[in-house]
C-alpha cells in the first residue's frame, strides 16, 4: 500500500504522529485567528477588517469634501479586492465604526440608519450610505503609500494593501478594541484624544515620567456613553499591569417631579441621564420593570422612557416612602446600570499578542509614529530633490537661452539636442529631457520669475527636512507640533467622569442637559452611592416572631422595649404576632437559614427591612431566601445569626423520619444564592429540627409517645458527617410514633415537655439515662388521657419563656418557674389559662436577648 501511495503522489510519504500534526495545525489556526482577525495592531489600534474598509474608502476617493456612497459599494470593494470573509461581518465592522454610542471617535459619517443605543439594528447596506469622517481620513490615511508605510499582496496576489495605516494618533486607547481570540482575548477601553496627546507629549519631552504624573494627565477612559467610573484601583492594575476591572455606572440625578395639577401630586423621581458603556437602554429598562413586577426592587411606582434627541433622560417615578438612594442600591446590585469595563490591554506588536500597560502601548505607538515620520520625510527629501534639481536645469537653460536656441535650431532631431545639451552645456539628462518639453510661456518674465520662487521655496523646505533627518530632537518637536494641531482641531471635553471610591470627584464631565419642565437639576447621587453598595457596619437587633417575620430595630429601640417588664401569663388574641427572640448583632452579619428541604442560605443582617416603630411587623423570613426557594411560605426550618462564637458550634440536624448527624458550621463559610445542601433526603423525608451543640451536651430525642432517647455528642454517636450524608437513625419507633423533637441539654440542665392537650411538665435531664442510636429511650411522660401525644421538648434556659400555639389562634407567654419539677412518672399540669377544648398546636422559647 506504501509503494503505491508512493507511486500516486510521485513523492516520498512521511509518517507523522497525529498529536504532533494536531498540534502543529491548531497552533497555525490560532495564529492566524489572532494575527489576521481578532487582535488590533498597537501602531494604528486596527484590526485588519477596519483597515481594509478605511483603505478600500480611501482609493474609491470617499474623502469627508465628497458625496457619500452607498455602503454596498464599500463592502463590495472590501470583499472584492481585500477581506475574502461573509459580507455581514464587513458591514456590521463598517456599521460600529459609524456609530457614535459604540466609537468615542469614529472614522466613518454615516447617512441613513445606523441603529441606537436601544440595541436597534442598522438599515441593510443597500439603504445606508458612508464616507471616511475627517479624523479617520487626516488621522489615519494622510500621506499614506508605499514610501511610508509597507504593502502587501492581497489574497489573490492581485492588490497591493497597507500592512499598517500611518496613524498620527493612537487609535488604540481612541476608541479601543474588544475581541475574542484562541486562547485570548483583548478589551481595551476608548480614551480622551486631548488627555491622550498630552500624555504623549509629556512621554516625549521626559521618557521617564513617573507613573503618577502620567496618570494625571490620563485619569481614565473616556466612553462614548458618558457614566461614571467609580473608584481608581481597576484603572491603575490596568494602566499598569495590562488588566483590572473598572467600575462603571450610569449617571442618575433626582428631580422632584408634578404628575398632577396640586403640590401633593409632586413625587420623587430618578432621572438616567446616561448609561455604562455597551448597555442597551432598551433591555435596561425592561429588565427593571422586570424586577419591580417581580417583588425584587421595591419603591418604585412607575418607569418611562422621555429620551429624544437631545439626549438620554429614564424617569423612574418613586412610590411617597421610599427612599432614593436606597432604591438605587438596590437598582445597582441587580440590573447593569452599574457594571465593571474588564480591561484587557493586549494588542499585536510585531506580529505577537502582547499584554500592554498604558506607557507600553503609548511608547509603542510613538516608535512607529517616529519611523513613519522618518520614512515620509525622506520620502518628501527625495522628490523635492529631484523637482530642485530639474528647477536648477531650467533656470541655467534660461540664463543661457541664445546658446540653448541656437543649439536646438541646428539640431537634426530630439536625441541629438538632448546628448548636446548634456555634452556642451553639461546638463543632466533629467535637466536635458525638462529643457526639451519646456513650453515657449516659460520664457517669458512672469513665469521665470515662478520657477525662481518655486526654486527658493524647495531650497528652505529642503534645508527643513535635512534638519529634522539630522536632528532627532527637531524630528520629535515636528512630531509634537503634529499632535497639537491634531488636538486643537478634533479634541474635546471629557464624557465620563471619574469619582473615587470616596465620593472625591477626580475628573469632571460636562454639566448633564436640564430637565424637561426648564427647571434646574439637582446634583447627581449616583457618585455618592459607596462602592460595594453595602452601607457602613453598624450595630443592630433582629427580632424573630412566631408567625415567621423578621423585622430590624436599631439598638436604642431595642433597648426601650425591652425596658418593659412582661407578666405571664400573657395572651395574644386574634392571630397577633409575638417576638420570640432578639438577637443584637452588627449589619454585616450573615443571618443563616435552614429549609425542609435540606438546603441552608445566608442573608446579609443589613438587607432586613429596618423597622419604622414598635408596631412595624417587618418583613417575612422566607422572603430572604433566593426566589426559586419562596415557594412554600413555612419554608424555614430553623435561623440563626451567624456570630463569631456561633461559627464555632456544630449542627445537630434531625429529620422528621429521625435521620440524625452533626454538621460543623465551618461548612457554612461563604454561602452563595444557590445554598448548600446541608442533610440528603429520601423520598418524602424533610428537615425538622435543629439545635446547636454545647460543651458536654447531649443530644435529647423525643418521640409523641413521651419517650425520650439522650445520646451523647460524640464521634461513636454522633459522629461529624459530610453535607451530603444522609445520617444515622437516632430512635426505634412505635408503629403509631413520630419524632416530636430535638433538644441539646447537659446533665445539669431541666427540659420541658408540653404534650397537644396542654400539659406542660419540668424534667431534669439527668434522670435520662445516656443511650445508643436505634434505642427506644426512656418513657419520660406519662398521659392523662390515652388520646394526647408529646408535642415537643426544649431546654429551659435562664430568663427565657414558653410560648405555645394554640388551636384557638391564641399566643400564650408562660414562665417556666411556674410549674414544678417532676419525675418521670407526672403527667404534667395543664395551665387554666388555655381554654377546655383548646389544644397546642406548636411550641418555642421566647429568649433572652442574646448577640456578640
Amino acid at each position: 500500500m506504501a509503494k503505491q501511495l508512493n507511486l500516486l503522489s510521485g513523492g516520498q510519504i512521511v509518517s507523522t504522529a497525529l498529536h504532533a500534526e494536531m498540534q502543529q495545525s491548531y497552533l497555525e489556526y490560532a495564529m492566524s485567528v489572532i494575527v489576521g482577525r481578532a487582535l488590533p495592531d498597537v501602531r494604528d489600534g486596527l484590526k485588519p477588517v477596519h483597515r481594509r474598509i478605511l483603505y478600500a474608502m480611501h482609493e474609491l476617493g470617499l474623502t469627508p469634501d465628497r458625496p457619500y456612497r452607498k455602503c454596498a459599494r464599500v463592502v463590495g470593494d472590501v470583499l472584492g479586492k481585500y477581506h475574502p470573509h461573509g459580507d455581514q461581518a464587513v458591514y456590521d465592522a463598517l456599521v460600529r465604526m459609524v456609530q457614535s454610542f459604540s466609537s468615542r471617535y469614529p472614522l466613518l459619517a454615516g447617512h441613513g440608519n445606523f441603529g441606537s443605543i436601544d440595541n436597534d439594528p442598522a438599515a441593510a447596506m443597500r439603504y445606508t450610505e458612508t464616507r471616511l469622517a475627517p479624523l479617520g481620513n487626516e488621522g489615519l490615511l494622510t500621506h499614506i503609500g508605499e514610501a511610508t508605510v509597507d504593502f502587501t499582496s492581497n489574497f489573490d496576489n492581485s492588490q497591493q494593501e497597507p500592512v499598517v495605516l500611518p496613524a498620527q494618533l493612537p487609535t488604540l486607547l481612541l476608541n479601543g478594541s474588544s475581541g475574542i481570540a484562541v486562547g485570548m482575548a483583548t478589551n481595551i477601553p476608548p480614551h480622551n484624544l486631548g488627555e491622550i496627546v498630552d500624555g504623549l507629549v509629556a512621554l516625549i519631552d521626559r521618557p521617564d515620567l513617573s507613573d503618577e504624573k502620567l496618570f494625571q494627565l490620563i485619569p481614565g477612559p473616556d466612553f462614548p456613553t458618558g457614566g461614571e467610573i467609580i473608584g481608581l484601583n481597576g484603572i491603575k492594575d490596568a494602566y499598569q499591569t495590562g488588566r483590572g476591572s473598572i467600575t462603571v455606572r450610569g449617571v442618575v440625578r433626582v428631580e422632584e417631579i408634578q404628575t398632577g395639577r396640586t403640590r401633593r401630586s409632586m413625587r420623587t423621581a430618578l432621572i438616567i441621564t446616561e448609561f455604562p458603556f455597551q448597555v442597551s437602554k432598551s433591555s435596561w429598562i425592561e429588565k427593571l420593570a422586570h424586577l419591580v413586577n417581580q417583588g425584587k426592587i421595591d419603591g418604585i411606582s412607575d418607569i418611562r422612557d422621555e429620551s429624544d434627541r437631545e439626549g438620554i433622560r429614564v424617569v423612574i417615578e418613586l412610590k411617597r416612602e421610599a427612599k432614593p438612594q436606597k432604591v438605587l442600591k438596590q437598582i445597582y446590585r441587580q440590573t447593569p446600570l452599574q457594571t465593571n469595563f474588564g480591561a484587557i490591554l493586549l494588542a499585536l506588536v510585531d506580529n505577537q499578542p502582547v499584554q500592554l500597560s498604558l506607557r507600553d502601548a503609548l511608547q509603542h505607538f510613538l516608535d512607529f509614529r517616529e519611523r513613519t515620520l522618518v520614512r515620509q520625510y525622506r520620502h518628501e527629501l527625495e522628490k523635492l530633490e529631484a523637482r530642485r534639481h530639474l528647477l536648477s536645469g531650467l533656470l541655467q537653460a534660461l540664463d543661457r537661452l541664445d546658446a540653448v536656441i541656437d543649439l536646438l535650431r541646428n539640431a537634426p532631431d530630439g536625441t541629438t539636442a538632448k546628448m548636446e545639451l548634456q555634452n556642451r552645456c553639461e546638463f543632466s539628462e533629467a535637466q536635458a529631457g525638462a529643457i526639451l518639453a519646456m513650453p515657449m510661456r516659460r520664457l517669458t518674465g512672469m513665469e521665470r520669475q515662478n520657477l525662481q520662487q518655486e526654486f527658493d521655496e524647495l531650497t528652505q523646505r529642503g534645508e527643513v527636512l535635512q534638519r529634522l533627518l539630522g536632528d532627532r530632537h527637531e524630528l520629535m518637536k515636528s512630531l509634537k507640533k503634529d499632535l497639537r494641531a491634531l488636538k486643537r482641531k478634533f479634541g474635546d471635553k471629557r464624557l465620563t467622569r471619574i469619582v473615587d471610591a470616596d465620593g472625591t470627584i477626580q475628573s469632571e464631565a460636562p454639566k448633564e442637559r436640564s430637565s424637561k419642565t426648564g427647571e434646574k437639576t439637582s446634583t447627581p447621587i449616583s457618585a455618592s452611592i459607596p462602592l460595594d453598595l453595602e452601607p457602613q457596619a453598624e450595630d443592630t437587633v433582629i427580632e424573630l416572631t412566631h408567625r415567621g417575620y423578621v423585622r430590624r430595630l436599631s439598638t436604642k429601640d431595642a433597648q426601650k422595649a425591652n425596658g418593659n417588664a412582661v407578666e405571664t401569663p400573657q395572651v395574644l388574641e386574634n392571630g397577633e404576632d409575638f417576638t420570640l427572640q432578639q438577637v443584637a448583632t452588627r449589619t454585616d452579619r450573615d443571618l443563616l437559614m435552614l429549609t425542609h428541604d435540606g438546603k441552608a442560605y445566608a442573608a446579609k443582617a443589613g438587607e432586613i427591612a429596618k423597622a419604622t416603630g414598635r408596631n412595624t411587623r417587618g418583613q417575612p423570613l422566607v422572603s430572604l431566601l433566593p426566589p426559586s426557594a419562596q415557594g412554600d411560605p413555612e419554608a424555614i426550618a430553623t435561623q440563626l445569626v451567624l456570630t463569631e462564637e456561633v461559627k464555632r458550634q456544630q449542627f445537630v440536624l434531625l429529620t422528621d423520619r429521625g435521620r440524625i448527624k452533626r454538621l460543623p458550621l465551618s461548612e457554612f463559610e461563604n454561602l452563595t444564592a444557590r445554598g448548600l445542601t446541608v442533610l440528603k433526603l429520601k423520598g418524602d423525608d424533610r428537615l425538622d429540627y435543629v439545635e446547636l451543640t454545647r460543651d458536654d451536651s447531649d443530644a435529647v430525642v423525643a418521640t409523641t409517645g413521651g419517650r425520650l432517647l439522650r445520646l451523647p455528642i460524640d464521634d461513636e454517636q454522633l459522629p461529624v458527617l459530610g453535607r451530603t450524608a444522609q445520617g444515622y437513625q437516632a430512635v426505634r419507633l412505635r408503629k403509631t410514633e413520630r419524632i416530636a423533637g430535638l433538644s441539646v441539654a447537659s446533665e445539669s440542665d431541666e427540659l420541658v415537655l408540653v404534650t397537644r392537650q396542654g400539659r406542660i411538665k419540668r424534667l431534669p435531664a439527668n434522670l435520662l439515662r445516656q443511650g445508643r442510636r436505634g434505642e427506644i429511650g426512656t418513657q419520660a411522660l406519662q398521659f392523662a388521657n390515652k388520646t394526647d401525644e408529646l408535642m415537643g421538648v426544649l431546654r429551659v434556659e435562664t430568663g427565657a419563656d414558653l410560648v405555645v400555639v394554640t388551636s384557638g389562634d391564641r399566643v400564650v407567654r408562660f414562665s417556666l418557674y411556674r410549674f414544678e419539677v417532676s419525675g418521670k412518672d407526672g403527667t404534667g399540669v395543664r395551665p387554666r389559662v388555655l381554654k377546655s377544648k383548646e389544644t397546642v398546636i406548636s411550641i418555642a422559647l421566647c429568649l433572652p436577648v442574646g448577640g456578640e
